[in-house]
């Protein structure tokens, strides 16, 4: 995923400050982001340099002054040549796989451990999900259309996870097992 994307993605919605958007990143399930708050607003600036973006400061009183960035009509036309472009494969890191590459070194009780850990880390997170999608999308509600993809956006996060927890639970009966 191409952050610049995601940024003109979510100033399609409406209008946002830097930091706004550094929220939206946290709160989406979908739209993950692991880099850091300074690669956001380097793509702002960037997007400005480039006419994607436009910026309104807004003095505030006894607070500094507030940058909103609005998407171009030039923004909008980037964003969807994008969206048309062929999709990528999801890129799958999972260090999980990486430990366990190498896991047979352990003694017994530590890779018990290691795996019930991960079958924890797994599950609160698909929990998380879950709960997140019962409360509703952190998505506009534009559209029915709008509506779906979102809501099925969710639901493949959400049956990841599930998957991933069943075969981690299926790994640690068949270590136990052994």
């Amino acid at each position: 995923m191409s952050i610049k994307h995601a940024i003109l993605g979510f100033l399609s919605w409406e209008p946002l400050t830097g930091y706004d958007l550094k929220k939206r990143f946290m709160e989406s399930t979908t739209l993950y982001w692991t880099g850091n708050n300074n690669q956001i607003y380097r793509s702002l600036v960037d997007l400005h340099q480039d006419g994607l973006v436009t910026k309104e400061v807004r003095q505030q009183e006894k607070l500094p002054a507030r940058k909103i960035y609005s998407i171009t009509a030039d923004g909008r036309k980037a964003l969807r040549e994008w969206v048309l472009q062929p999709p990528e494969l999801p890129q799958l890191k999972n260090s999980f796989l990486v430990q366990l590459s190498w896991a047979d070194q352990l003694a017994d009780s530590e890779l018990e451990h290691l795996v019930e850990s991960y079958q924890e880390e797994v599950q609160v997170k698909l929990l998380m999900l879950q709960e997140q999608f019962a409360r509703g999308n952190n998505a506009p509600d534009r559209s029915a259309r709008e509506r779906l993809l979102w809501r099925r956006i969710s639901s493949n996060m959400i049956s990841y996870y599930q998957n991933e927890l069943n075969w981690v639970q299926e790994l640690g009966q068949e270590l136990e097992a052994l």
